[in-house]
């Protein structure tokens, strides 16, 4: 009898194993069908206002950013973007002290970067090409000239494909991603459900918005619907736009006078300006999980560095013993999660 009660017990852990198994599988296989119906128009208008941003903090053509993100990750459908937030195929190299996955590249079981989320890449990739040497020259082309980054990108050796400068160019006018290069956020792409043979082209009109060159079937178009609000280490966060006001956006958000400021480290007499980050809610003492430390560039500042990763300016002075008011030098580690060790 104890025997046959044994063997039930075990029938039944083996019948919750597989439903457990199975409801792991449906929920990954879930998602994997969600990230493989992203389309070109849904990617552009999730990222474009990260792209502005960082074209403003750093030179790099919002175009080029959008154009480079949607070929190396298909526009997060591949599965280097789905697994490991990495939408730049940005593989690990000697100075990465995070997070790895290891994929089928150029060689077996290569080692890229992983990041928390899809933002993290986007900033990673700013600092890649700001602080690598090779990519120096770049930076001496206007942030307008789409065509001079994309073949200088390829000169510096960022892909091994001969026909990447052109393929980033195609995409670039393919989808007018250049006219983000003026530092305006135009109204969200339409999302087309099934693309017509007939369907007609698109133009640019005087007020910058794509506006179809002759009727389209309102059938086949879907309106998409812009993710104004973002969320950064558990934190509601927006980017400031051109047109923006404070008492604009104290209506739209509901705040109250000094919950802006208070919430991001400014003077009451504050001025907006166009790619800044804003939070909606007090900012954090610490960065998020796997956000332990980051290594200083050219212009980085203290102010910087808490609003990309929603610390307190205060507290972040605190972690690593530093006086209020003075800046770290380029190269340096600021630590964002624990107080800097003592030497």
């Amino acid at each position: 009898m104890r025997i046959r009660y044994l063997i039930l017990f075990q029938f039944i852990l083996i019948i919750i194993s597989t439903s457990c198994r199975s409801s792991r599988n449906l929920t990954s296989t879930s998602a994997s069908r969600q990230a493989l119906t992203i389309t070109e128009e849904s990617y552009i208008n999730n990222y474009r206002d990260i792209a502005v941003s960082e074209m403003k903090r750093t030179g790099i053509p919002a175009s080029i950013t959008l154009a480079q993100g949607m070929i190396e990750s298909d526009c997060g459908r591949s599965s280097l973007a789905r697994e490991a937030n990495n939408y730049f195929g940005i593989k690990c190299h000697n100075d990465w002290p995070g997070p790895k996955v290891y994929h089928h590249d150029d060689r077996r079981n290569e080692c890229f970067r992983k990041y928390t989320r899809p933002e993290d890449s986007f900033y990673d990739h700013s600092q890649f090409l700001k602080t690598g040497s090779r990519y120096s020259f770049l930076f001496d082309y206007p942030s307008t000239d789409y065509k001079a980054w994309a073949h200088g990108l390829k000169k510096a050796g960022y892909a091994t494909n001969p026909d990447y400068a052109n393929m980033l160019i195609r995409k670039i006018e393919e989808k007018d991603l250049h006219y983000y290069d003026n530092g305006y956020v135009t109204p969200a792409l339409p999302e087309v459900k099934k693309p017509a043979a007939s369907q007609p082209r698109t133009v640019q009109n005087a007020d910058k918005a794509l506006v179809p060159a002759s009727p389209v079937n309102e059938n086949n178009i879907v309106a998409a619907r812009v993710q104004r609000v973002m969320e950064n280490n558990r934190l509601r966060y927006i980017i400031v736009r051109d047109g923006d006001s404070r008492e604009k956006l104290e209506e739209e958000f509901q705040l109250l006078r000094w919950e802006l400021p208070r919430y991001n480290d400014l003077g009451n007499d504050f001025n907006l300006t166009a790619g800044q980050i804003l939070y909606l809610q007090p900012k954090k003492d610490k960065a998020q999980e796997g956000n332990d430390f980051y290594n200083t560039s050219e212009g980085d500042t203290m102010y910087l560095i808490s609003q990309r990763y929603g610390i307190k300016l205060k507290s972040l002075y605190k972690m690593n013993r530093m006086e209020e008011d003075s800046e770290p030098a380029p190269g340096s580690t600021i630590w964002l999660r624990k107080i800097k060790p003592v030497n």
